[in-house]
C-alpha cells in the first residue's frame, strides 16, 4: 500500500470517527435537564409525570410520592405502561442522573416528545428538603 493510501485511510478514519462523535453528542443534547426546582415545579403545577428506574430495593427504602417505578433494566419492556404519557412531560429520576439520563434516552428515541432529567437525582432532591416517603 502507497504512503497517500495509508494517509487517506488515515483521514477517512479520523473524519469517520468525528462524525460518529458528533452524532453521539447530538443525542445527549437532545435531552434537558432539569433543576430540582424546576421538576418539582413542573411534577406539581403542570402535571409532569416522574419515572423512577432505580432498582427495586432503592425504591422500597424511599422515593418520590406519586412517582412511578420502572427499572431502568426494564424499561424498554415496559414502555406501553407510559403510553398514556406519550405527550407529557416526562422527568427521569434516578439516584444521582445518570441511570435516568439513559432512560430520557430511550424514551426519547421511543417518540416520548417532552421528556427531561432529573439533575442530581433523588440525591439533589433530598438535599433540597422536597418530600418522599
Amino acid at each position: 500500500m502507497s504512503y497517500s493510501s495509508i494517509r487517506y485511510l488515515r483521514l477517512l478514519t479520523i473524519f469517520l470517527l468525528s462524525i460518529n462523535s458528533a452524532i453521539i453528542m447530538a443525542d445527549n443534547a437532545t435531552i434537558d435537564s432539569l433543576s430540582v426546582q424546576q421538576a418539582s415545579t413542573l411534577f406539581s403545577e403542570k402535571n409532569a409525570i416522574i419515572v423512577d428506574v432505580r432498582e427495586n430495593n432503592e425504591w422500597q427504602e424511599q422515593h418520590i410520592p406519586n412517582a412511578i417505578h420502572i427499572p431502568l433494566g426494564e424499561l424498554s419492556s415496559r414502555l406501553t405502561e407510559l403510553d398514556a404519557y406519550k405527550n407529557s412531560a416526562i422527568i427521569a429520576q434516578c439516584r444521582s442522573g445518570k441511570r435516568s439520563l439513559q432512560a430520557a434516552e430511550t424514551l426519547k428515541s421511543a417518540g416520548f416528545t417532552k421528556v427531561y432529567n432529573l439533575e442530581g437525582g433523588l440525591n439533589a432532591w433530598q438535599k433540597a428538603g422536597l418530600p418522599t416517603q
